[in-house]
């Protein structure tokens, strides 16, 4: 079973509700699952949960506040995670073009820079689509378990 920590990125609570949801129904079925609402970098040092990154996307394809600090000290002391397996949801409005999710992918270069090993695509949930992305999100980390 899967030790995973989930970074969250979350402006009106999308992400965060996202990430509940996701430990709520993988706990069960014998996952541990530690959502970090304010993640700092403390938080995975010292172990080597699988890392999975939760966010929205603000402005013009920007890091969320609550998210903002964990990604600044991560850029700035660049920790080494050789090998850390680590996954990508982003929520994001595709109205905003060039910018949307853009969130997701400055935390997966971020995680690159770490040496942490990506493990399958980002899951992109389009705000213009999908009303619950909980519901898009779960089948998704069923499917990421099985690679880390």
């Amino acid at each position: 079973m899967a030790a995973i920590r989930i970074l969250t990125g979350s402006v009106y609570g999308g992400a965060l509700l996202t990430a509940r949801h996701i430990k709520q129904e993988m706990e069960p079925e014998g996952h541990t699952v530690t959502v970090l609402e304010n993640p700092v970098l403390d938080d995975i040092l010292g172990n080597d949960d699988a890392l999975l990154v939760c966010t929205s996307t603000t402005g013009q394809g920007e890091i969320p506040p609550n998210l903002l600090p964990f990604y600044l000290a991560l850029r700035e002391q660049l920790p080494q995670q050789p090998g850390r397996p680590f996954g990508v949801i982003v929520l994001g409005d595709s109205s905003y073009g060039d910018t949307f999710c853009g969130s997701g992918d400055l935390m997966e270069e971020a995680l690159y820079e770490t040496s942490a090993r990506k493990v399958g695509e980002t899951l992109r949930i389009d705000a213009l689509e999908t009303m619950e992305p909980e519901t898009e999100a779960l089948p998704w980390v069923r499917n990421w378990i099985n690679g880390i």
